[in-house]
């Protein structure tokens, strides 16, 4: 059977669970071991005890006498020892019952309570005989019997209890802990799974939802910023393909319709009927270098290198690349800002965005005029107004001053404005217009005042 994560992350938990409760039983043999083996320890202990006492009796009283030895074995019974005193003949001298009898009734009930037993049957066998000496001759002897404590029993069936019932809870929180935990690891993964192969069949719409910020939710990030590059690729395929079709629409009519009049012997062959299949040529070239621009302008947003730059001194170095042009064409140039003022932008990027909107603006002017560049800023944004005196835009273009092949009357593509709009958004900004025919027009470009840069 072909295992999939989710059962073999259940299968390694189910491991550690067993590991870590076979652990907890394991430890508890140990500790119950040395219990017992500490228990006994003391019962030697007190056996010893209690045959250094009995033999220093046997020398105070230079014998054995019942009265002196009858409160020891009565000491050595509630430290749970039963004992028999025998002398050197194997007599015996004493035994607790005896020991417990020669009490008070009130003494013995509460012996009684506080040892938690009842009496010993009598004839109990089970005994072990130990020397007593005194200056290396034989005194006598002690029969022994350690009963099995009452504490020492308790402890370890309320030890067993307590394992059984912290197996069963532990083991079981712990089973459906595992459970959770691996559907929870396993289903974002599932998700990413479907969605890959989804994309793999050409579905460029698949997303993951990102619930978490730990290895797996950077990864379902990851695979949504992938998934939207390849369907921003994908629209701008469709784009280009179709602005060049409806581009080269026209000039491959041109050409062939003059080459097929040329075949059919309508059209003389001369040089200037070539020098128009040449034009056409050429503009066919033309629109395929625009369409190219147009398409890396489009996916500048995907390939930006952005950083910090100080706008004032980076305006002024571009118009002074425009300053013999300017001076040909009698064409003042002012660039009016603040020298704190900083935007995060792509500098190449946004060197192709400033160009293009002044070689329109010096296009408008031939004659002379005045270009003037106002850098402002806000807590929230950074402005730049490019203004000029030059011909206008007429008021039916101005709306569609941004969109692809918009042509203007001073010619061209139309595709200089829509490649700025394209490079202005990439950078999170906007661009908008405002003209007066004959007058002049002003291009404002707004930049928020953070762009995902380093704050």
């Amino acid at each position: 059977m072909r295992f999939n994560l989710q059962r073999k992350l259940l299968v390694l938990l189910g491991l550690v669970i067993l590991i870590a409760l076979s652990s907890s039983v394991l430890l508890r043999n140990f500790v119950i071991r040395d219990f017992k083996a500490f228990g006994e320890g003391r019962m030697f202990d007190r056996l010893y005890q209690i045959q250094a006492v009995l033999e220093g009796r046997y020398e105070q009283a230079g014998g054995w006498k019942r009265e002196r030895v009858a409160d020891d074995l009565v000491w050595a019974w509630l430290s749970g020892i039963e004992l028999r005193l025998y002398n050197t003949d194997s007599q015996l001298v004493l035994d607790t019952r005896q020991a417990l009898a020669s009490l008070p009734p009130v003494m013995q009930q509460r012996i009684a309570a506080s040892t938690g037993r009842r009496p010993l049957p009598p004839g109990a066998t089970e005994f072990q005989s130990y020397p007593l000496f005194l200056k290396g001759e034989e005194i006598g002897h002690l029969d022994l019997q350690l009963p099995k404590p009452v504490h020492e029993a308790f402890f370890i069936r309320s030890s067993n209890l307590f394992l059984i019932y912290s197996l069963l809870g532990l083991g079981l929180t712990a089973v459906i802990l595992s459970v959770l935990a691996a559907r929870r690891i396993s289903r974002p993964l599932q998700e990413l799974t479907a969605a890959a192969e989804g994309l793999a069949s050409g579905d460029p719409a698949q997303r993951v939802q990102a619930e978490s910020s730990d290895e797996i939710g950077r990864l379902a990030t990851a695979f949504n910023r992938m998934a939207d590059r390849l369907e921003a690729q994908e629209q701008l395929r469709k784009q280009l393909v179709s602005n060049a079709a409806h581009e080269l629409r026209t000039p491959l009519m041109i050409i062939r319709g003059e080459l097929e009049g040329m075949m059919d012997g309508l059209l003389p062959v001369t040089p200037e009927a070539l020098q128009s299949l040449h034009d056409e040529a050429s503009r066919l070239t033309t629109i395929l270098d625009g369409v190219d621009e147009l398409t890396r302008a489009q996916t500048a947003a995907l390939q930006l290198h952005q950083q910090t730059v100080a706008l004032l001194p980076f305006l002024q170095g571009l118009v002074s690349r425009f300053s013999h042009t300017a001076e040909e064409q009698k064409v003042t140039m002012t660039v009016i800002g603040n020298h704190d003022c900083t935007a995060w932008i792509d500098p190449d990027r946004f060197t192709q965005i400033i160009t293009n909107l002044i070689t329109n603006a010096l296009k408008a002017m031939p004659n002379g005029g005045r270009l003037e560049i106002h850098l402002s800023a806000t807590a929230q944004a950074r402005y730049i107004e490019i203004s000029d005196t030059g011909t206008g835009i007429p008021e039916a273009l101005l709306p569609h001053i941004f969109e692809r092949f918009a042509k203007g009357k001073t010619g061209g593509l139309g595709l200089g404005l829509a490649i700025v709009k394209e490079l202005v958004t990439a950078h999170g900004g906007s661009i908008s217009v405002s003209s007066t025919p004959d007058s002049g027009t002003c291009f404002r470009i707004e930049l928020p005042e953070n762009n995902g840069g380093p704050v």
